[in-house]
């Protein structure tokens, strides 16, 4: 009797629910059907009867990127001509001359020329203008159509023109162009006490195994005690390159990340396949607020297994797993499919982009709305906002006038100028920013008429003006004036307030003209707070593993919740996902 009561009930509620879903579906392929009628419609209507000549691919393009960016930030349309973007961020690889290039009023100039590339081979410095590529003369182009010129197939040969600050007589440079491949471990060493240290910069296909090589040669060659892996400013990459760099530091067999989207056939959960390089050294792993996506499941799951501690700044909070799927004429679009989670079966996505205000802004989970989970030793650990760090450093807070000093080519011009007049400076370790350099900065700034922009003198002015309004100053502005001079932009006096901020970041800038991306981030660790917090509880065993053991209260917390990992099914693992 329960057996036919089952099946009557089994089929009552497909007869009931099944309908509803297939009209459902119909209803929703109709819609789309409709509205891409009357997209289709409308284009054509505006091409035809618009007054004005209508770019009808530019016009499309604008639409298609206000739809998407209604979506996320991260799903994008990549159309066939920026198809090698998405292969450089994928392999870090690109054929080229190997050299950042920015964008200036009076041209495109050459930033940064790549250690060991055709660029700096051929003897271009940063700062020389670039006129002719070739026979094109480029002094009025975009910085994007001097990149794809300057980009193409390895062993091709190319002819710059470039004007070079200080000279009046334009140069010429012979290149040939070559597969340029972009090092994601920009540095690697050994610190005080036998602590390695490795920076990562992204996740691309081959990151993992320039992890892997690091950390061989410290270990092996080295006879590091303990380890520190820097994420800071790691924006992420591919997710299969995070759980190959988790599995070097984990048993094989563990659950890593787990993604779940609409469709849950393509749910995944993966997991370690190899066996591990280390399981016992001590970990720090560093991060700050731009730490995001593939760096979080390395520090969230490393966390969650309590394999290491962290130290710095919460991170981004990035929570979205991203994929491409093809589109006509070799286009991609890179889509959001899922949300990930790490071994606590926390979520760690910050801004809920599925519910935004009236006016289409998005906000962020406030701390109160998250959730409590566990690590493996019982330790509590919240979802949504990021990955938060066992030990939190605070961040330097860069003043107003650093930001124009980068951003109005100030500091570059006068270290471009600085650079002319040294022919070569001292090792990185050994290289110091004098006084006499210090004050050189400033007498450049002066003499250039350098100005710069203070929120806090845009916000009094708007404070005067509301509260005289409101007669709360009955024409006395006493207070008013006062705090006018003390926020009123004085070069002299704010050079001198902000002098070790200023003359660190006019060290880096130096060294980076002779020992390229290496030697300034060996030179940004020089009195870094966060590496000596990071070293200081490495080179401390008994404040490692009290860190990383919970509390009695937090394991029986941790037990009555019922707490536990690994819970999900091993599935296969798709390629190209981005996070």
């Amino acid at each position: 009797m329960r057996e036919k009561l089952y099946s009557v009930f089994v089929c009552f509620l497909f007869s009931t629910i099944l309908p509803f879903t297939v009209n459902a579906q119909k209803d929703s392929r109709f819609e789309v059907s409709k509205n891409l009628d009357i997209f289709n419609a409308l284009v054509k209507e505006v091409e035809m009867f618009y007054v004005d000549s209508v770019d009808v691919e530019k016009l499309m393009r604008k639409g298609i990127d206000a739809m998407l960016n209604d979506l996320d930030p991260y799903t994008e349309y990549i159309p066939e001509q920026d198809m090698d973007d998405l292969k450089y961020m994928t392999t870090g690889e690109y054929g080229g001359i190997g050299s950042y290039i920015r964008q200036r009023e009076e041209g495109v100039i050459i930033a940064e020329p790549f250690e060991g590339m055709p660029a700096e081979l051929a003897g271009l410095k940063a700062g020389d203008r670039i006129l002719r590529i070739d026979t094109t003369d480029v002094s009025s182009f975009s910085s994007d159509q001097v990149s794809s010129l300057l980009k193409g197939v390895p062993n091709t040969k190319m002819q710059l023109t470039i004007q070079r600050p200080g000279e009046k007589k334009p140069r010429k440079f012979d290149l040939i162009r070559k597969q340029i491949l972009v090092d994601q471990v920009t540095y690697y060493g050994v610190r005080e006490n036998g602590v390695g240290y490795i920076q990562l910069k992204g996740f691309t296909d081959k990151s993992a195994q320039e992890v892997k090589n690091a950390f061989e040669d410290l270990r092996k060659n080295k006879g590091i005690k303990s380890l520190v892996l820097d994420l800071r400013s790691n924006g992420g990459g591919l997710l299969e390159s995070a759980v190959q760099i988790v599995n070097m530091f984990v048993p094989k067999g563990k659950e890593v990340v787990s993604t779940r989207g609409k469709i849950k056939q393509w749910d995944r959960t993966y997991r370690t396949s190899n066996e591990p390089l280390d399981t016992v050294m001590p970990i720090a792993v560093l991060i700050n607020g731009a730490s995001a996506s593939a760096a979080e499941i390395v520090s969230g799951a490393l966390q969650d297994m309590d394999r290491a501690v962290l130290v710095g700044q919460r991170s981004f909070g990035k929570g979205l797993v991203q994929s491409t799927r093809e589109l006509p004429y070799n286009g991609s679009v890179k889509i959001t499919m899922s949300k990930y989670y790490i071994p606590s079966g926390r979520c760690i996505q910050q801004i809920d982009y599925s519910h935004r205000k009236a006016d289409g802004s998005v906000a962020a989970i406030p701390d109160s709305l998250t959730s409590v989970f566990y690590t493996s030793n019982g330790r509590p650990v919240r979802d949504g906002g990021g990955v938060r760090p066992e030990f939190e450093v605070e961040e330097t807070k860069v003043p107003t006038l650093m930001y124009y000093l980068v951003t109005d080519y100030v500091l570059f011009d006068f270290v471009t100028d600085w650079v002319q007049k040294h022919p070569k400076i001292a090792p990185v370790e050994d290289f110091v920013v004098t006084d006499e350099d210090f004050e050189a900065f400033k007498a450049y700034a002066k003499e250039k008429n350098f100005t710069y922009d203070r929120q806090s003198e845009k916000a009094l002015k708007t404070l005067k003006e509301v509260a005289e309004f409101e007669g709360y100053l009955d024409g006395d502005t006493t207070l008013i004036t006062a705090l006018k001079a003390q926020i009123t932009p004085d070069l002299e006096r704010d050079f001198d307030r902000f002098k070790d901020q200023i003359t660190k970041i006019l060290g880096s800038e130096i060294v980076k003209r002779y020992y390229f991306q290496k030697g300034e981030l060996i030179e940004s660790l020089k009195d870094d707070d966060v590496l000596k917090k990071a070293i200081e509880v490495l080179s401390t065993p008994e404040l490692y593993k009290k860190t990383l053991n919970a509390t009695e209260e937090q394991k029986e917390t941790a037990l009555a919740k019922g707490h536990s990992l690994g819970l999900m099914a091993l599935l296969s693992v798709p390629v190209g996902v981005f996070c």
